[in-house]
């Protein structure tokens, strides 16, 4: 690897972008995809292992995924948010949970977990969401709930969801309108949030949320609203 190349790679991966080394192992050759110019058929492979996150081989090329971390951003420290965490960890996500309220967002609720006492956009523009971020609102409460989808609908997060029933939703809609957002924003949001699966108890709710962030990932149709 070059120097330059090195560089680069690095640099891509301090700005959490993702990117694929691709070398040809009949030479030693290797470019940096999307920023470099590859042909269709290399550059679909490289989308594939970048979706995959898993390397791959592609007519004599070697290709080396580099995604950013996982992570999932838990709006509101509730009951749900705590049955989410295991399975989350399990699905290699980093989870910060984002809750101002310090008397529910406890080490001792919330072991071995981020936490982030800042109002939701405050806490937003610290960790900067990106296409690998995850974000759920859990509150019920649109003190702490809107602010947190004004940030995330502002950011490049794959998945965005929010707890509430289809009226709450509605009028969810109308204050984030209000905010500047269209309509094309305000379908991105996921709510109720996750697979109907009629749940009911926290854990349930978590296996909900956590199957449809899966399905969102990668591509299902389940996904569809």
């Amino acid at each position: 690897m070059t120097p330059e190349t090195l560089s680069r790679l690095q640099a891509a991966i301090e700005a959490k972008t993702p990117v694929a080394l691709c070398t040809r192992l009949s030479d030693g050759a290797q470019l940096l995809f999307p920023e470099d110019e590859a042909e269709p058929g290399l550059a679909t492979a490289a989308e594939a292992a970048l979706a995959a996150d898993k390397a791959a081989n592609h007519e004599g090329w070697f290709i080396h995924p580099h995604n950013p971390p996982l992570r999932l951003f838990i709006v509101g420290a509730v009951h749900a948010g705590q049955a989410i965490l295991p399975m989350a960890a399990a699905l290699g996500y980093a989870v910060t949970v984002i809750d101002p309220r310090s008397a529910f967002a406890t080490e001792e609720r919330l072991p071995g977990v981020d936490i982030n006492h800042e109002w939701p956009d405050d806490a937003m523009a610290q960790l900067k969401p990106d296409t690998r971020t995850a974000i759920v609102t859990l509150t019920h409460d649109p003190k702490i709930d809107d602010p947190a989808l004004d940030a995330a609908l502002r950011s490049q997060a794959f998945y965005i969801g929010a707890l509430g029933s289809t009226r709450t939703h509605a009028k969810r809609v109308a204050r984030l309108q209000e905010m500047g957002h269209g309509e094309d924003a305000v379908a991105r949001i996921h709510a109720p949030v996750g697979l109907d699966i009629r749940a009911v108890t926290a854990p349930e709710i978590a296996l909900s949320i956590m199957a449809e962030i899966v399905a969102v990932r990668r591509g299902s149709r389940l996904a569809s609203r």
